[in-house]
Protein backbone atom coordinates (compact mmCIF):
# COMPACT_ATOMS: atom_id res chain seq x y z
CA UNK A 1 0.00 0.00 0.00
CA UNK A 2 1.30 3.44 -0.93
CA UNK A 3 -0.23 6.78 0.06
CA UNK A 4 -3.12 4.88 1.62
CA UNK A 5 -4.02 3.20 -1.68
CA UNK A 6 -4.06 -0.46 -2.57
CA UNK A 7 -2.07 -1.01 -5.75
CA UNK A 8 -3.26 -3.79 -8.05
CA UNK A 9 -1.87 -5.13 -11.34
CA UNK A 10 -4.37 -6.79 -13.69
CA UNK A 11 -3.06 -8.75 -16.65
CA UNK A 12 -5.09 -10.29 -19.44
CA UNK A 13 -5.39 -9.89 -23.17
CA UNK A 14 -5.11 -11.18 -26.69
CA UNK A 15 -8.87 -11.61 -27.01
CA UNK A 16 -11.97 -9.99 -25.57
CA UNK A 17 -12.50 -13.16 -23.54
CA UNK A 18 -9.43 -12.24 -21.49
CA UNK A 19 -9.69 -8.46 -21.63
CA UNK A 20 -13.27 -7.81 -20.58
CA UNK A 21 -13.27 -10.05 -17.47
CA UNK A 22 -10.26 -8.09 -16.23
CA UNK A 23 -12.03 -4.81 -16.99
CA UNK A 24 -15.16 -6.01 -15.18
CA UNK A 25 -13.05 -6.73 -12.10
CA UNK A 26 -11.31 -3.35 -12.40
CA UNK A 27 -14.72 -1.68 -12.39
CA UNK A 28 -15.73 -3.73 -9.33
CA UNK A 29 -12.52 -2.72 -7.52
CA UNK A 30 -13.15 0.94 -8.25
CA UNK A 31 -16.76 0.59 -7.10
CA UNK A 32 -15.67 -0.97 -3.81
CA UNK A 33 -12.57 1.14 -3.08
CA UNK A 34 -13.13 4.41 -4.95
CA UNK A 35 -10.01 6.56 -4.80
CA UNK A 36 -8.32 4.10 -2.44
CA UNK A 37 -7.12 1.86 -5.27
CA UNK A 38 -4.58 2.37 -8.05
CA UNK A 39 -4.77 0.00 -11.00
CA UNK A 40 -2.28 -0.92 -13.71
CA UNK A 41 -2.97 -3.25 -16.61
CA UNK A 42 -0.22 -5.27 -18.29
CA UNK A 43 -0.78 -6.59 -21.81
CA UNK A 44 1.06 -7.77 -24.90
CA UNK A 45 2.40 -5.29 -27.42
CA UNK A 46 0.47 -5.36 -30.67
CA UNK A 47 -2.58 -7.04 -29.15
CA UNK A 48 -6.05 -5.54 -28.85
CA UNK A 49 -5.72 -4.70 -25.15
CA UNK A 50 -3.17 -1.99 -25.99
CA UNK A 51 -6.00 -0.10 -27.70
CA UNK A 52 -9.06 -1.19 -25.71
CA UNK A 53 -7.75 -0.65 -22.18
CA UNK A 54 -6.56 3.00 -22.60
CA UNK A 55 -9.85 3.78 -24.37
CA UNK A 56 -11.60 2.78 -21.13
CA UNK A 57 -9.46 5.16 -19.09
CA UNK A 58 -6.91 2.74 -17.59
CA UNK A 59 -3.12 2.75 -17.72
CA UNK A 60 -1.44 -0.20 -19.43
CA UNK A 61 2.12 -1.41 -19.96
CA UNK A 62 2.86 -3.65 -22.95
CA UNK A 63 5.27 -6.58 -22.97
CA UNK A 64 6.92 -8.00 -26.13
CA UNK A 65 5.64 -11.50 -25.36
CA UNK A 66 4.13 -13.69 -28.08
CA UNK A 67 2.66 -17.16 -28.33
CA UNK A 68 4.02 -20.26 -30.01
CA UNK A 69 2.78 -20.64 -33.58
CA UNK A 70 1.19 -24.07 -33.98
CA UNK A 71 2.47 -24.51 -37.52
CA UNK A 72 6.10 -24.36 -38.63
CA UNK A 73 6.81 -20.65 -38.58
CA UNK A 74 10.00 -18.58 -38.54
CA UNK A 75 8.47 -16.39 -35.82
CA UNK A 76 8.94 -19.27 -33.37
CA UNK A 77 12.71 -18.75 -33.58
CA UNK A 78 12.37 -15.35 -31.89
CA UNK A 79 10.05 -16.64 -29.18
CA UNK A 80 12.68 -17.53 -26.52
CA UNK A 81 14.21 -14.05 -26.80
CA UNK A 82 10.79 -12.39 -26.49
CA UNK A 83 9.99 -14.50 -23.43
CA UNK A 84 13.26 -13.59 -21.69
CA UNK A 85 12.79 -9.92 -22.50
CA UNK A 86 9.18 -10.03 -21.30
CA UNK A 87 10.21 -11.59 -18.00
CA UNK A 88 12.81 -8.86 -17.46
CA UNK A 89 10.30 -6.12 -18.31
CA UNK A 90 7.62 -7.78 -16.17
CA UNK A 91 9.98 -7.77 -13.17
CA UNK A 92 10.80 -4.11 -13.81
CA UNK A 93 7.10 -3.22 -14.08
CA UNK A 94 6.23 -5.05 -10.87
CA UNK A 95 9.15 -3.51 -9.00
CA UNK A 96 8.41 0.03 -10.19
CA UNK A 97 4.64 -0.12 -9.54
CA UNK A 98 4.94 -1.92 -6.21
CA UNK A 99 1.62 -3.83 -6.30
CA UNK A 100 -0.05 -5.29 -3.23
CA UNK A 101 -1.51 -8.05 -5.42
CA UNK A 102 -1.36 -9.22 -9.05
CA UNK A 103 -4.27 -10.89 -10.87
CA UNK A 104 -3.99 -12.79 -14.15
CA UNK A 105 -6.91 -13.35 -16.52
CA UNK A 106 -5.17 -15.28 -19.29
CA UNK A 107 -3.45 -14.19 -22.47
CA UNK A 108 0.20 -13.92 -23.40
CA UNK A 109 1.18 -11.25 -20.87
CA UNK A 110 -0.29 -12.91 -17.77
CA UNK A 111 2.39 -15.58 -17.50
CA UNK A 112 5.52 -13.38 -17.17
CA UNK A 113 3.75 -10.92 -14.86
CA UNK A 114 2.46 -13.60 -12.49
CA UNK A 115 5.75 -15.46 -12.63
CA UNK A 116 7.66 -12.30 -11.69
CA UNK A 117 5.26 -11.35 -8.90
CA UNK A 118 5.36 -14.83 -7.37
CA UNK A 119 9.16 -14.77 -7.21
CA UNK A 120 9.06 -11.31 -5.62
CA UNK A 121 6.77 -12.49 -2.83
CA UNK A 122 3.67 -10.61 -4.03
CA UNK A 123 0.28 -12.33 -3.64
CA UNK A 124 -1.16 -13.56 -6.94
CA UNK A 125 -4.60 -14.61 -8.16
CA UNK A 126 -5.53 -16.54 -11.30
CA UNK A 127 -8.97 -16.26 -12.89
CA UNK A 128 -9.53 -19.41 -14.97
CA UNK A 129 -12.47 -18.87 -17.29
CA UNK A 130 -12.77 -22.30 -18.90
CA UNK A 131 -13.82 -25.72 -17.68
CA UNK A 132 -10.49 -27.16 -18.86
CA UNK A 133 -7.46 -25.31 -17.53
CA UNK A 134 -4.65 -24.32 -19.86
CA UNK A 135 -1.05 -25.47 -19.37
CA UNK A 136 0.20 -22.03 -18.30
CA UNK A 137 -2.40 -21.59 -15.56
CA UNK A 138 -1.75 -25.11 -14.28
CA UNK A 139 1.94 -24.26 -13.90
CA UNK A 140 1.34 -20.84 -12.35
CA UNK A 141 -1.27 -22.21 -9.93
CA UNK A 142 1.44 -24.05 -7.97
CA UNK A 143 2.50 -20.73 -6.43
CA UNK A 144 -0.76 -18.77 -6.75
CA UNK A 145 -2.57 -17.73 -3.59
CA UNK A 146 -6.07 -17.92 -5.11
CA UNK A 147 -7.55 -19.58 -8.20
CA UNK A 148 -10.98 -18.22 -9.13
CA UNK A 149 -12.97 -20.60 -11.31
CA UNK A 150 -16.26 -20.69 -13.21
CA UNK A 151 -16.86 -24.45 -13.24
CA UNK A 152 -17.06 -27.20 -10.66
CA UNK A 153 -14.48 -29.98 -10.53
CA UNK A 154 -11.45 -27.77 -11.14
CA UNK A 155 -9.48 -29.50 -8.37
CA UNK A 156 -8.31 -31.92 -11.07
CA UNK A 157 -6.17 -29.06 -12.36
CA UNK A 158 -5.46 -26.87 -9.33
CA UNK A 159 -4.67 -27.19 -5.60
CA UNK A 160 -8.12 -27.69 -4.04
CA UNK A 161 -7.41 -25.57 -0.97
CA UNK A 162 -6.83 -22.45 -3.08
CA UNK A 163 -9.82 -22.72 -5.43
CA UNK A 164 -12.68 -20.22 -5.04
CA UNK A 165 -15.77 -20.60 -7.24
CA UNK A 166 -16.65 -17.11 -8.48
CA UNK A 167 -18.00 -17.49 -12.00
CA UNK A 168 -16.72 -15.47 -14.94
CA UNK A 169 -16.71 -11.66 -14.52
CA UNK A 170 -18.73 -9.88 -17.20
CA UNK A 171 -19.32 -6.28 -18.15
CA UNK A 172 -22.98 -5.33 -18.43
CA UNK A 173 -26.05 -6.68 -16.70
CA UNK A 174 -27.32 -9.50 -18.91
CA UNK A 175 -29.43 -10.89 -16.08
CA UNK A 176 -31.92 -8.00 -16.44
CA UNK A 177 -33.50 -8.41 -19.85
CA UNK A 178 -34.36 -5.36 -21.96
CA UNK A 179 -38.00 -5.08 -23.09
CA UNK A 180 -38.51 -7.46 -26.02
CA UNK A 181 -40.38 -4.89 -28.12
CA UNK A 182 -37.60 -2.35 -27.65
CA UNK A 183 -34.95 -4.99 -28.41
CA UNK A 184 -36.66 -6.21 -31.59
CA UNK A 185 -37.18 -2.65 -32.81
CA UNK A 186 -33.42 -2.06 -32.50
CA UNK A 187 -32.95 -4.64 -35.29
CA UNK A 188 -36.01 -3.60 -37.28
CA UNK A 189 -37.81 -6.83 -36.42
CA UNK A 190 -41.16 -7.78 -34.94
CA UNK A 191 -41.41 -8.64 -31.22
CA UNK A 192 -44.19 -11.10 -32.02
CA UNK A 193 -42.23 -13.53 -34.19
CA UNK A 194 -39.87 -16.27 -32.91
CA UNK A 195 -36.27 -15.18 -33.40
CA UNK A 196 -32.95 -17.00 -33.82
CA UNK A 197 -29.72 -15.25 -32.86
CA UNK A 198 -26.57 -16.45 -34.65
CA UNK A 199 -23.40 -15.02 -33.16
CA UNK A 200 -19.82 -16.06 -33.82
CA UNK A 201 -17.79 -13.39 -32.09
CA UNK A 202 -16.61 -9.96 -33.22
CA UNK A 203 -14.27 -11.40 -35.89
CA UNK A 204 -16.84 -13.86 -37.18
CA UNK A 205 -17.07 -17.60 -37.69
CA UNK A 206 -16.81 -19.21 -41.11
CA UNK A 207 -18.88 -22.25 -40.11
CA UNK A 208 -21.89 -20.29 -38.88
CA UNK A 209 -21.77 -17.96 -41.88
CA UNK A 210 -21.71 -20.95 -44.24
CA UNK A 211 -24.66 -22.40 -42.32
CA UNK A 212 -26.63 -19.24 -43.02
CA UNK A 213 -25.71 -19.38 -46.71
CA UNK A 214 -26.74 -23.04 -46.89
CA UNK A 215 -30.17 -22.45 -45.36
CA UNK A 216 -30.92 -18.91 -46.55
CA UNK A 217 -33.71 -20.00 -48.92
CA UNK A 218 -35.47 -21.91 -46.15
CA UNK A 219 -35.28 -18.91 -43.83
CA UNK A 220 -36.43 -16.47 -46.52
CA UNK A 221 -39.46 -18.59 -47.32
CA UNK A 222 -40.77 -18.54 -43.77
CA UNK A 223 -42.74 -15.57 -42.48
CA UNK A 224 -42.99 -17.05 -38.97
CA UNK A 225 -39.24 -16.85 -38.13
CA UNK A 226 -36.72 -14.02 -37.82
CA UNK A 227 -32.93 -14.09 -37.62
CA UNK A 228 -30.35 -11.78 -36.04
CA UNK A 229 -27.06 -12.72 -37.71
CA UNK A 230 -23.70 -11.36 -36.65
CA UNK A 231 -21.27 -12.36 -39.40
CA UNK A 232 -18.12 -10.71 -37.95
CA UNK A 233 -15.84 -8.11 -39.44
CA UNK A 234 -13.60 -10.62 -41.28
CA UNK A 235 -16.52 -11.84 -43.36
CA UNK A 236 -18.64 -8.72 -43.59
CA UNK A 237 -17.93 -7.78 -47.21
CA UNK A 238 -18.36 -11.36 -48.42
CA UNK A 239 -21.66 -11.81 -46.56
CA UNK A 240 -22.94 -8.40 -47.66
CA UNK A 241 -22.31 -9.34 -51.29
CA UNK A 242 -24.03 -12.68 -50.76
CA UNK A 243 -27.11 -11.06 -49.24
CA UNK A 244 -27.51 -8.66 -52.17
CA UNK A 245 -28.91 -11.60 -54.10
CA UNK A 246 -30.95 -12.87 -51.16
CA UNK A 247 -32.69 -9.82 -49.75
CA UNK A 248 -35.25 -10.56 -47.07
CA UNK A 249 -36.96 -8.49 -44.40
CA UNK A 250 -36.90 -11.18 -41.71
CA UNK A 251 -33.08 -11.32 -41.41
CA UNK A 252 -30.91 -8.66 -39.75
CA UNK A 253 -27.25 -9.03 -40.69
CA UNK A 254 -24.26 -7.08 -39.46
CA UNK A 255 -20.56 -7.32 -38.71
CA UNK A 256 -20.99 -6.44 -35.08
CA UNK A 257 -23.82 -6.21 -32.56
CA UNK A 258 -23.40 -3.11 -30.42
CA UNK A 259 -26.19 -4.05 -28.00
CA UNK A 260 -25.85 -7.69 -27.03
CA UNK A 261 -28.43 -7.15 -24.30
CA UNK A 262 -30.95 -6.32 -27.04
CA UNK A 263 -29.86 -9.32 -29.11
CA UNK A 264 -30.40 -11.69 -26.19
CA UNK A 265 -33.71 -10.05 -25.24
CA UNK A 266 -35.05 -10.42 -28.79
CA UNK A 267 -33.86 -14.02 -29.25
CA UNK A 268 -35.73 -17.21 -28.45
CA UNK A 269 -32.93 -19.55 -29.54
CA UNK A 270 -29.22 -18.80 -29.85
CA UNK A 271 -26.55 -20.48 -31.99
CA UNK A 272 -23.14 -19.57 -30.59
CA UNK A 273 -19.52 -20.52 -30.13
CA UNK A 274 -18.78 -21.65 -26.56
CA UNK A 275 -16.02 -19.35 -25.40
CA UNK A 276 -16.04 -18.77 -21.66
CA UNK A 277 -17.59 -15.30 -21.75
CA UNK A 278 -20.26 -16.31 -24.25
CA UNK A 279 -21.28 -19.23 -22.04
CA UNK A 280 -21.48 -16.98 -18.98
CA UNK A 281 -23.48 -14.30 -20.81
CA UNK A 282 -25.98 -16.84 -22.09
CA UNK A 283 -26.40 -18.29 -18.60
CA UNK A 284 -27.18 -14.85 -17.21
CA UNK A 285 -29.59 -14.16 -20.06
CA UNK A 286 -31.21 -17.56 -19.56
CA UNK A 287 -31.32 -18.48 -23.25
CA UNK A 288 -31.89 -21.79 -24.98
CA UNK A 289 -28.62 -22.22 -26.85
CA UNK A 290 -27.05 -24.52 -29.40
CA UNK A 291 -23.29 -24.43 -28.98
CA UNK A 292 -20.99 -24.97 -31.95
CA UNK A 293 -17.56 -25.13 -30.31
CA UNK A 294 -14.61 -23.75 -32.23
CA UNK A 295 -12.14 -26.50 -33.18
CA UNK A 296 -9.30 -23.97 -33.38
CA UNK A 297 -8.60 -23.36 -29.68
CA UNK A 298 -6.08 -24.80 -27.26
CA UNK A 299 -6.99 -28.13 -25.65
CA UNK A 300 -10.40 -28.02 -27.37
CA UNK A 301 -11.63 -26.07 -24.34
CA UNK A 302 -14.76 -24.76 -26.09
CA UNK A 303 -16.08 -28.29 -26.48
CA UNK A 304 -15.38 -28.92 -22.80
CA UNK A 305 -17.14 -25.66 -21.85
CA UNK A 306 -20.21 -26.67 -23.86
CA UNK A 307 -20.14 -30.24 -22.56
CA UNK A 308 -20.29 -28.97 -18.97
CA UNK A 309 -23.71 -27.45 -19.80
CA UNK A 310 -24.93 -30.28 -22.00
CA UNK A 311 -24.31 -32.73 -19.14
CA UNK A 312 -26.74 -30.68 -17.03
CA UNK A 313 -29.38 -30.46 -19.76
CA UNK A 314 -28.63 -26.74 -20.00
CA UNK A 315 -27.62 -26.54 -23.68
CA UNK A 316 -27.32 -28.46 -26.93
CA UNK A 317 -24.05 -29.15 -28.77
CA UNK A 318 -23.41 -29.64 -32.47
CA UNK A 319 -19.78 -30.28 -33.56
CA UNK A 320 -18.30 -27.77 -35.96
CA UNK A 321 -17.98 -30.33 -38.76
CA UNK A 322 -21.75 -30.96 -38.64
CA UNK A 323 -22.96 -27.42 -38.01
CA UNK A 324 -23.35 -26.21 -41.60
CA UNK A 325 -25.97 -28.88 -42.22
CA UNK A 326 -27.50 -29.26 -38.76
CA UNK A 327 -27.31 -26.04 -36.67
CA UNK A 328 -30.11 -24.02 -38.28
CA UNK A 329 -32.52 -26.98 -38.67
CA UNK A 330 -31.89 -27.74 -34.99
CA UNK A 331 -32.66 -24.14 -34.04
CA UNK A 332 -35.89 -24.21 -36.06
CA UNK A 333 -36.86 -27.42 -34.31
CA UNK A 334 -36.14 -25.93 -30.91
CA UNK A 335 -38.31 -22.90 -31.72
CA UNK A 336 -41.30 -25.19 -32.14
CA UNK A 337 -40.52 -27.33 -29.06
CA UNK A 338 -41.57 -24.96 -26.29
CA UNK A 339 -41.24 -27.56 -23.53
CA UNK A 340 -37.64 -28.45 -24.45
CA UNK A 341 -36.78 -24.80 -24.77
CA UNK A 342 -38.21 -24.01 -21.34
CA UNK A 343 -36.12 -26.80 -19.77
CA UNK A 344 -32.93 -25.47 -21.35
CA UNK A 345 -33.70 -21.90 -20.23
CA UNK A 346 -34.39 -23.01 -16.66
CA UNK A 347 -31.28 -25.17 -16.38
CA UNK A 348 -28.85 -22.68 -17.89
CA UNK A 349 -30.03 -19.98 -15.47
CA UNK A 350 -29.02 -22.27 -12.59
CA UNK A 351 -25.42 -21.94 -13.79
CA UNK A 352 -25.36 -18.13 -13.81
CA UNK A 353 -23.21 -16.08 -11.42
CA UNK A 354 -24.29 -12.43 -11.76
CA UNK A 355 -21.93 -11.19 -9.03
CA UNK A 356 -18.77 -12.83 -10.40
CA UNK A 357 -16.80 -9.59 -10.85
CA UNK A 358 -17.57 -8.57 -7.27
CA UNK A 359 -16.50 -11.99 -5.97
CA UNK A 360 -13.16 -11.86 -7.77
CA UNK A 361 -12.59 -8.27 -6.62
CA UNK A 362 -13.21 -9.32 -3.01
CA UNK A 363 -10.56 -12.04 -3.27
CA UNK A 364 -8.04 -9.59 -4.72
CA UNK A 365 -8.72 -7.10 -1.93
CA UNK A 366 -8.23 -9.81 0.71
CA UNK A 367 -4.86 -10.75 -0.79
CA UNK A 368 -3.76 -7.14 -1.16
CA UNK A 369 -4.64 -6.27 2.45
CA UNK A 370 -2.95 -9.41 3.71
CA UNK A 371 0.31 -8.25 2.19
Amino acid sequence: MKNGKLRIILSGGGTGGHIYPSVAVAEALRSKLGDDVELLFVGALGKMEMEKIPALGYNIVGLPVAGLQRRLDARNLALPFKVLRSIREARRTVRNFGPDAVAGFGGYASAPVLWAAQRMGIPTLIQEQNSYAGVTNKILSKHADRICTAYDGMERFFPADRIIFTGNPLRGNFAEAAPRAEAAAHFGLSPEKPTILIVGGSLGTRTLNEAMKRHIDTLRSRDDVQVIWQNGKYYDREMAEFMQGHLCSNIWRGAFIDRMDYAYAAADVVISRSGACSVSELALAGKAVIFVPSPNVAEDHQTKNARALVDRNAALLIPDVEAIEKAIPAALGLLSDTSRRADLEHNIRLMATPDAASRVADEIIKLAKRK
